[in-house]
């Protein structure tokens, strides 16, 4: 398999997630979206929506972050990232749809870029902008994930549980971003003690944006 994508870029960093805690190999072609690489003729004929990633399967081309996980889960059940009870499954895609829907998408590269070059704000507003939204959306993240924890313990060490789920890979991904736009996550406990249980564990930090062959040398 082959997987087209952009170091820092949230959707990529869930798929590299994914595939890590499924244990799968990957080749890995970089994008690199701040030359607009993914906007190019070659990049365009594999997905026309000119974004990243694309995992390449054989002659299957897939995209969209949320539908190749599920694709994952499908063809490569071991390891699941999805509990057994439906229950539990659509909760782990409620938590996943807070982050991939209500969070992600208003503070993508592509809202940013139309903010700072067709409406002219300045860098400044651009990190109010995505602060704003972020913290939004994980104040309702947290409540939820406390909730949970209170309830019936379901939680456990990770969103969803004793186990990583689809809900942790678009979680971690989305604190990383948090942190680049200088959100404050001690208002949110739960989201930073998922996070840094995540984080000790190889699939997370080998799917880390600095980990990977495009990101910047320090």
């Amino acid at each position: 398999m082959t997987l087209y994508g952009y170091f820092r870029s949230s959707t990529s960093y869930r798929t590299r997630i994914a595939m890590n805690l499924k244990g799968l190999d990957y080749d890995y072609i970089a994008v690199n979206l701040a030359q607009d690489e993914q906007l190019k003729s070659a990049f365009m004929k594999l997905n026309p929506q000119g974004l990243v990633p694309v995992l390449q399967a054989d002659d299957l081309m897939l995209y969209q972050s949320p539908a190749i996980l599920e694709w994952l889960e499908e063809v490569y059940p071991d390891n699941p990232l999805l509990p057994k009870d439906a229950a539990g499954r659509m909760h782990v895609r409620a938590l996943s749809a807070m982050i991939g829907c209500d969070i992600h998408p208003i503070n993508n590269r592509r809202i940013l870029q139309y903010l700072r070059n067709e409406l002219s704000v300045d860098e400044d507003e651009v990190i109010k902008w995505c602060n704003r939204w972020i913290s939004e959306g994980f104040a309702a993240l947290e409540k939820r994930l406390a909730q949970d924890n209170s309830r019936d313990n379901r939680r456990g060490k990770f969103c969803y549980g004793d186990s990583p789920t689809f809900a942790d890979c678009y979680l971690i991904p989305q604190v990383s971003s948090a942190r680049r736009f200088k959100v404050d996550l001690s208002a949110y406990p739960n989201i930073a003690q998922i996070d840094a249980h995540c984080r000790t564990l190889k699939a997370f930090d080998d799917a880390d944006p600095m980990m990977q062959p495009d990101a910047p040398s320090t």
